[in-house]
């Protein structure tokens, strides 16, 4: 116990050496600071959303893409751990190149990521209604059914993310258990179905199934390229730990490590869970024009009891991630407003006394979310997801750009993460990756609208920016707090 207090004081002065008062409560330990950024990352949710998409474009051998990718984005990690180490607290990048760089570079950073995570938890809650709760449910594929139960868990995820971060972490705990006992038994379990059935297709491993004879298979833009989807769309978020620092204990050990293992633990178990999957399929065509390959793999090798059980754990997996989200964008709102640099922050910016949360910030992403799902056409909301994808590439490329500007101005914290002579040449690659990763993104012709909808959101935050130059300009010149990073 001794510990456990001595460590909440150290957060404490991190947020109050920062110029902020300690309105949130600590009550996040190890594990689940590892599960909100496992959670977020969703192993079992990724692939289940996805898994087609690569079977039609590269075919089973597109799954070795997301080894590739497991390595890009674990360099990314290890450099966002190397900030979330200096600097715990709530909105993650947009304190750090606001605190490292200036106010105006950080607001950017916060809009993006804004941007990005607002998108994202109805992305997450839209697969869930009509990718798992539907077809549980045996309900027919209909659009204006899986918004309805869309909303539907908006709602129940607002309810739960206001009523305690505690219980976040409790849920978030028990659906990151559930999700690493699915993948590892139902990967067991193929492996055993199929070494019974002595008919298991290691040639899968390499097949290019139904995209054998796709023009331009190879070229920019084509099948295998577009196949990097998976693993780009599933191994992010894992910086989501960083944006609940300030109701973690000994945020400067334990917000990184989660950031890092959460990537290095999807990656690993993503690719086991891959290869079962693979290896197990019968009938390559059938089960690439199925609309969920993975239930039907299941189906077949297992039987329908074992599809129904995936399709409850993987309904939880998604709750949890989409639960994790919604806090995650809540805190950054908190964190923007705090600093007068959110519309509507004076209400934005309240902390509810009972339960330590960001309620109207959580209303907002809900309220958010109700308007996207009534606002916009089936096509235009599919677009508008698809961009949730591209914006995580570019927040972790101006992340790594920022690092490597400030980093040989960066004191070490004793105790805290750090690459120490390491750390350049992981930045250098991490950056490297993270401008591949981009240009695997928008090659695609299919993207050309997502880039358009991401530009759309650049230029409605400029206008907000340059409102703030004329109205607010103090907000922008001025930074919470005398402690500086640079002179630990």
């Amino acid at each position: 116990m001794a510990g456990d207090s001595a460590d909440v004081e150290d957060g404490a002065g991190s947020v109050e050496g920062a110029g902020y008062r300690q309105e949130l409560r600590r009550t996040l330990g190890p594990f689940q600071v590892f599960a909100i950024s496992f959670a977020f990352i969703s192993v079992a949710v990724g692939i289940f959303g996805t898994y087609d998409q690569v079977l039609l474009t590269a075919g089973p051998v597109g799954i070795w893409l997301w080894l590739i990718a497991a390595v890009g984005q674990t360099l990314v990690a290890l450099v966002v751990a190397q900030f979330a180490a200096r600097i715990p607290l709530s909105g993650s990048s947009y304190q750090w190149a606001s605190r490292l760089g200036s106010p105006r570079i950080g607001w950017w950073f916060g809009w993006l990521t804004f941007c990005f995570l607002a998108i994202a938890v109805v992305a997450m809650d839209d697969a869930l209604a009509s990718q798992a709760f539907m077809p549980l449910a045996g309900v027919a594929p209909d659009e204006g059914t899986a918004r309805l139960i869309t909303l539907v868990v908006l709602g129940v995820q607002a309810v739960v993310a206001i009523a305690s971060t505690r219980l976040v972490g409790w849920i978030n705990s028990l659906a990151v258990g559930v999700e690493l006992a699915l993948v590892a038994v139902v990967a067991v379990a193929l492996v055993v179905a199929v070494l019974v059935a002595g008919d298991g297709e290691a040639a899968n491993l390499a097949s290019r199934g139904v995209a054998a004879h796709e023009p331009g298979y190879f070229a920019i833009g084509g099948g295998l390229m577009a196949a990097m989807i998976m693993g780009l769309a599933t191994l992010v978020g894992f910086d989501s730990a960083a944006n609940l620092a300030e109701e973690a204990k000994d945020p400067h050990r334990s917000v990184p490590r989660a950031i890092v293992g959460s990537v290095v633990a999807a990656g690993v178990l993503g690719m086991l869970f891959l290869v079962a999957l693979t290896v197990a399929i019968e009938d390559v065509p059938r089960i690439s024009a199925d609309g969920s390959p993975v239930a039907a793999i299941l189906r077949d090798r297992l039987g329908p009891a074992a599809e129904k059980g995936l399709l409850v754990a993987v309904v939880f997996a998604f709750f949890g991630a989409g639960t994790v989200v919604m806090v995650s964008c809540s805190r950054l709102v908190y964190a923007m407003s705090r600093d007068a640099r959110f519309p509507a922050h004076r209400v934005m910016r309240r902390v509810a006394p009972r339960t330590g949360t960001p309620v109207p910030a959580t209303l907002l992403i809900l309220g958010l979310g109700v308007v996207l799902l009534v606002a916009l056409p089936g096509a235009a909301l599919l677009e508008l997801i698809t961009a949730s994808t591209i914006l995580p590439a570019l927040i972790y490329g101006a992340t790594i750009v920022l690092y490597l500007g400030v980093r040989s101005r960066l004191d070490r914290r004793t105790g805290a993460f750090d690459l120490g002579r390491l750390e350049l040449p992981v930045a250098v690659c991490a950056l490297v990756w993270t401008l591949v990763a981009l240009f695997c993104l928008v090659s695609p012709g299919e993207a050309r609208v997502s880039v358009v909808i991401v530009a759309g959101m650049l230029l409605l935050g400029g206008l907000f920016f340059l409102g703030m130059l004329v109205f607010d300009r103090e907000a922008l010149d001025t930074e919470p707090g005398g402690e500086s990073p640079f002179d630990r």
